[in-house]
């Protein structure tokens, strides 16, 4: 299934997409629950039926919605937590080059997540940023998962069993910020904490099941074949492909549920793919072309990603009606 959250009179609702309609669950079965979170903790054969009868209406073409008539939230609003993986070996591999560093052996010998905030996950639409978080404001192009089912010490060869489903992520990043007060060896912190978009559907691993191909030599876990795509104001900026993952979302649960509770709704972002992001791009770019050009995102810029399988994910960036700047603070 594509399961999403939409506003619907003022309130959030729980719905499925079947070839771009949507129907409420609840319409489905009006003892669900409202909430992406709950349904997750279901007994198995209740979601099951739940999509037997989803799919009954769909043959009788009972209910249509255009999913474009909706607000889509982000398919988790409120999760109970967020980390953010480092996955890519390109583009940690293409960072460290273009500051002049070697690469770090590390990388190949366990995976690192960070946490960022749960709260500020935001879905498809506008995004208000302050002045400072437009100071060399980043995308960042991530495939991210949701946790279905509790668990602690998770064993990579289990924990694909844990993966409810998949979803774009834009780990959206305030630059100046970051290597700021990266600078102190501590973070990121203010440069990550005000947005961090999902979207616009989470799909669940049946959907998905085509597209599977092995994970890289040494490594355990589903990976797979879905090209990775950015755009910004209708110009491609950035293309890779979720296969290329060196660090497969396995071997990531296995290291966050080490001596921890994993929780239904728990967010594992894949960390940025290759020339997933401006500060890779300008790096390279300024590497071979000493005159390069420098591009972030500015006020009203349109950012669409889209991953095969998990549809598109599109946000406009707008700026905060204020001149209040915590740079300016600084001693």
């Amino acid at each position: 299934m594509k399961l999403v959250s939409y506003l619907h009179n003022g309130a959030t609702k729980l719905g499925a997409v079947v070839e771009e309609e949507l129907y409420s669950l609840q319409a489905v079965n009006e003892h669900l629950p409202n909430d992406l979170i709950t349904f997750l903790q279901l007994e198995d054969e209740v979601r099951q039926e739940t999509e037997k009868k989803l799919l009954s209406m769909v043959a009788a073409a009972t209910l249509i919605a255009p999913v474009k008539d909706y607000i889509l939230l982000a398919p988790v609003p409120r999760p109970t937590s967020c980390r953010d993986g480092y996955a890519f070996r390109q583009h940690v591999e293409a960072a460290r080059r273009n500051r002049g560093v070697e690469m770090i052996k590390e990388f190949d010998q366990y995976p690192i997540f960070y946490f960022t905030n749960h709260n500020a996950i935001q879905g498809p639409g506008p995004i208000t940023c302050m002045p400072d978080h437009f100071q060399q404001l980043d995308f960042e192009l991530e495939i991210a998962i949701v946790i279905g089912k509790e668990g602690r010490n998770i064993k990579a060869k289990d924990a694909d069993k844990y993966i409810a489903g998949y979803t774009i992520m834009n780990d959206l990043s305030a630059r100046k910020l970051q290597m700021e007060e990266m600078l102190l060896n501590l973070g990121p912190a203010k440069g990550k904490d005000f947005s961090t978009v999902i979207g616009p559907w989470l799909v669940t691993p049946d959907e998905l099941a085509n597209f599977l191909v092995p994970a890289k030599q040494g490594h355990v876990g589903n990976n797979y074949n879905l090209s990775m795509k950015c755009w910004v104001n209708d110009q491609l900026v950035s293309s890779g492909n979720v296969k290329d993952m060196d660090w497969t979302f396995a071997e990531i649960i296995e290291r966050c549920s080490y001596g921890v509770t994993m929780y239904p709704g728990d967010i594992i972002g894949s960390g940025t793919v290759g020339t997933g992001c401006f500060l890779e791009l300008n790096g390279t770019g300024k590497l071979n072309n000493p005159n390069y050009t420098a591009q972030w995102l500015q006020p009203n810029d349109v950012v669409t990603m889209q991953i095969d399988g998990l549809g598109t994910l599109t946000n406009t960036m707008q700026a905060e009606a204020t001149d209040w700047s915590i740079l300016s603070l600084k001693k």
